[in-house]
């Protein structure tokens, strides 16, 4: 198959799963008024199956360019949507917490209407962005990235319950949304998931940067930032050990982790410069 075959067979995946991801967030939306199982399952099955197209545009590309499709803004953004669609599928089955497909749904209908409105701008490859600790350490951020995205996603959910029982009116969330202490546990496994592996992430970055540039740190922007987003995370796990910090302050630390986390991703890039400018061309 010639390569313009294969990139226009892997834009037409990518525009299909785009619908996919629009069509489960009208659902969910749908879902948040009418608390129908049925509507729920519709909407998720249209996020799995999403996913699954999803992943085989960014296989035919990756495989028609024997490379990581991670070389332009279109592309980093496309692969993010995909590993947070990815863990929030992990993280529905292993808790089933419903209502947080409103959530991830959204974020990943924003994130594909991005990558379809962004310029795929063609790249030339670069032979020191390949290799096993290069693909490990993408790999393992953009994952710990979407798990920290989803303990946002939990942390907001928390909030909003918090607040209708602390003020003691309830409104329309409060029969929507479970106990607390429910929210807590989720949001508590996606962050220990998410610090894990960022913190894998990070190591392979340092590996990979000592095996091109012959040194482990070199003082990126990016890095620094990096860096800075575990020690955010490496806090709230060192508070909620020690200083009883769950629930309320748990919840908006993880968002003001998550804030830092997408500029770290996006505005270091596009503002600051640096080796991972490469990635938002």
């Amino acid at each position: 198959m010639e390569l313009n075959s294969i990139s226009s067979a892997s834009s037409i995946l990518l525009q299909i799963s785009t619908l996919l991801y629009l069509f489960s967030m009208a659902g969910y939306l749908f879902f948040l008024f009418d608390q129908r199982d049925k509507i729920q399952k519709i909407s998720f099955y249209l996020v799995s199956t999403a996913v699954g197209v999803h992943f085989l545009s960014i296989l035919v590309t990756g495989i028609a360019a024997q490379d990581l499709p991670i070389k332009n803004m279109a592309q980093s953004l496309s692969l993010a949507a995909l590993a947070f669609g990815g863990m929030f599928l992990y993280f529905q089955y292993k808790f089933n917490l419903k209502i947080l497909g409103v959530f991830a749904s959204t974020l990943l209908s924003i994130l594909m209407l991005a990558v379809m409105l962004v310029p795929d701008t063609p790249v030339a490859s670069n032979e020191i962005l390949k290799g096993f600790w290069f693909v490990a350490h993408i790999v393992l951020v953009f994952t710990g990235d979407a798990s920290l995205g989803l303990a946002c996603g939990a942390g907001i959910l928390y909030l909003i319950q918090e607040k209708g029982i602390r003020t003691k009116t309830p409104g329309f969330f409060y029969k929507r949304l479970p106990s607390l202490d429910f929210l807590d546990n989720v949001s508590y496994t996606c962050i220990t998931t998410g610090f894990t592996l960022l913190t894998f992430g990070l190591i392979t970055g340092f590996i990979y940067a000592k095996s091109i540039w012959g040194r482990f740190w070199s003082w990126d922007f990016k890095e620094v930032f990096s860096i800075g987003t575990w020690l955010v995370y490496a806090a709230l796990l060192h508070f909620r050990f020690h200083s009883g910090w769950r629930g309320r302050k748990s919840a908006i630390m993880t968002i003001v982790g998550f804030m830092i986390i997408i500029f770290t991703f996006l505005g270091v890039n596009i503002f600051l410069g640096g080796h991972h400018q490469e990635f938002t061309k």
